[in-house]
């Protein structure tokens, strides 16, 4: 079985059974099967309102409760590849997110999400106690570089407004095709997405054969506004396989997130984080 999608409303029955039983007896499964999934997020439980993943197989289920299992092989069967950390500030910290690697997950599963690897991994890299993961901003799977995830409610509150307030300085690089060795310094486009405002200003780096390296400066944050602007100047970024007519496959997207500076809420210090070299972009 490769995929299986699985709803269940719960009866009196089915109330008497642990979750793992029950899924196994309607899918077919084997409860070890069923535990590794359950862990992996591809089962959600929906009582009242509230509807949200499950994890325990000692879970009691209630009459009415409405279980869903999503159930895809081939995602549970792939590990996620691991962020690295930066900086760990206590409320907040900061990691490198490789390409490839999800900032939330599916219906199907979250195990392949920063958010799930940190919150299952920190506290054995650190030594210390298990910390919630709260995501406050986000970067495309594939767009690779800096990410602050936050580890309290208050934290998450704080962080999430001074992202929307702009109080957070983004920088990014890509490299794209073409030469724009010409291009002005701080070039602003100006280019509505889905009817909304959107701005972004490059600056030109250095350049390779028919390949340029750019500085990105974002002024509002729509989805793909970067891949978007520079498919529109006719300057797709190498390896985008969405924007661009003409997809180098041997490259993954070259866009990252190189720095990540602001004024740290709990300190008052200034904060500034910047992708190491040896992970950086090269052309």
């Amino acid at each position: 079985m490769d995929t299986l999608e699985l709803p269940i409303t719960v009866n009196e029955a089915a109330a008497k059974l642990k979750i793992t039983q029950l899924l196994a007896n309607e899918s077919k499964l084997s409860q070890s099967q069923i535990k590794d999934a359950m862990q992996k997020g591809a089962v959600w439980l929906q009582r009242g309102k509230n509807k949200q993943r499950v994890r325990r197989a000692s879970k009691p289920l209630q009459v009415g409760d409405k279980v869903e299992f999503n159930y895809n092989s081939q995602l549970l069967a792939t590990s996620a590849k691991e962020p690295e950390l930066i900086s760990d500030a206590g409320d907040y910290s900061i990691w490198f997110k490789p390409y490839g690697l999800n900032c939330q997950g599916s219906r199907w599963c979250d195990h392949l999400s920063i958010n799930r690897w940190v919150e299952m991994n920190f506290h054995k890299l650190t030594d210390t106690q298990e910390r919630p993961v709260f995501l406050v901003h986000r970067l495309d799977r594939a767009t690779s570089g800096l990410i602050l995830l936050c580890h309290s409610k208050k934290a998450a509150r704080i962080f999430s407004d001074m992202f929307g307030c702009r109080q957070m300085d983004k920088r990014y690089q890509a490299i794209v095709h073409g030469d724009l060795s010409d291009l002005p310094t701080e070039f602003r486009v100006d280019q509505e997405i889905d009817g909304k405002p959107s701005s972004s200003i490059f600056s030109f780096v250095d350049k390779l054969n028919d390949y340029s390296l750019l500085d990105v400066k974002l002024l509002t944050g729509r989805k793909h506004q970067i891949r978007k602007h520079l498919s529109h100047l006719g300057h797709p970024i190498v390896g985008d396989r969405l924007y661009s007519e003409v997809v180098d496959e041997s490259r993954d997207l070259q866009l990252q997130a190189v720095s990540l500076s602001f004024i740290c809420p709990f300190t008052n210090k200034n904060q500034k984080f910047c992708v190491d070299k040896s992970k950086r972009l090269t052309l």
